[in-house]
């Protein structure tokens, strides 16, 4: 049978893990205390009928303990949710300990409010942005600069030893060695290839061309000898011309018939461009009227 008077003797004269002696006074460390204090109404250790309040990650539940339940460790505390809003939170706590010692309610509701104000200001320290205090680690710094300078200096060496092995291979030192890494050596090669082209394409000069010029005036100066004919030549070699090309046309005609349909399309387009024949009127200062000539 539990006697609270034996417990709390034993404990409080003799040993208890939960007790802490400080200079202000004697505390208590038991996560089930609702003061903090080691004395014998706040013992939950010494106390068959004990409530109290406890946090599980923000939710704040209700912890009850009767001396029915003594023999049962496994269901020795009954748990009730609380909810959010402290109005309705201290409602349930009246509804479940009506019954039960004033000042031991009084007590409990006290910590409901503290743990009400500490949760207030946990949520407004998340949500303000403070500076972290972070320190340097020294000798990971130190050692991560050795490792840097150690790995340059074998870049370095790495770069050179290439370099003097290609100036190597071609000069002929090695002679008829071919186990030496082809891919590499090709590629060094086409980088200097490239590097030489782009060179000479910046050394070159612009090329130098050469137009034709003047067409206009040997055009203007066919036409001024035109005037020197005398009407009657022009004529007669107009119809000339004419006869000639109504020959080589019909000639032409009965030549295409035998032929494919694209080759006739471009002889009629040829005979075409020749038949245009250009009409010229010259006017000299002696002659009373103009002169015209086709050509």
């Amino acid at each position: 049978m539990q006697h609270d008077e034996v417990i709390w003797q034993v404990i409080r004269h003799n040993h208890c893990s939960f007790m802490s002696k400080i200079e202000t006074g004697i505390f208590c460390r038991n996560p089930y205390n609702v003061t903090g204090i080691c004395n014998r109404s706040s013992c939950p250790l010494a106390n068959s009928r004990y409530a109290t309040i406890r946090d599980h990650d923000g939710v704040f539940y209700l912890y009850m303990k009767t001396i029915e339940r003594a023999h049962k460790p496994n269901e020795l505390w009954e748990r009730v949710k609380l909810p959010r809003n402290y109005e309705k939170a201290l409602e349930i706590i009246d509804k479940h300990l009506m019954y039960w010692p004033k000042l031991l309610v009084h007590k409990i509701k006290q910590r409901l409010t503290k743990m009400t104000q500490m949760r207030i200001r946990m949520r407004k320290l998340q949500l303000k942005t403070r500076e972290k205090i972070m320190t340097t680690p020294r000798k990971q710094m130190k050692r991560e600069a050795r490792r840097e300078e150690k790995a340059e200096k074998a870049a370095v060496l790495d770069k050179s030893i290439e370099k003097e092995l290609l100036e190597r291979l071609k000069s002929g030192v090695y002679g008829d060695i071919y186990n030496y890494p082809v891919n590499e050596y090709n590629k060094i090669l086409d980088m200097e290839e490239l590097h030489a082209n782009a060179e000479d394409e910046e050394e070159e000069e612009p090329e130098v061309e050469y137009v034709e010029g003047y067409d206009e005036l040997e055009e203007e100066e066919d036409i001024e000898d035109f005037g020197n004919f005398p009407l009657g030549q022009a004529i007669k070699a107009n119809d000339d011309m004419l006869d000639d090309d109504e020959e080589t046309y019909a000639v032409d005609r009965k030549r295409s018939k035998r032929g494919s349909g694209p080759k006739l399309e471009k002889d009629e387009a040829r005979k075409l461009k020749k038949k245009a024949k250009a009409l010229v009127e010259v006017e000299h200062e002696d002659a009373p009227g103009r002169q015209k000539a086709t050509s």
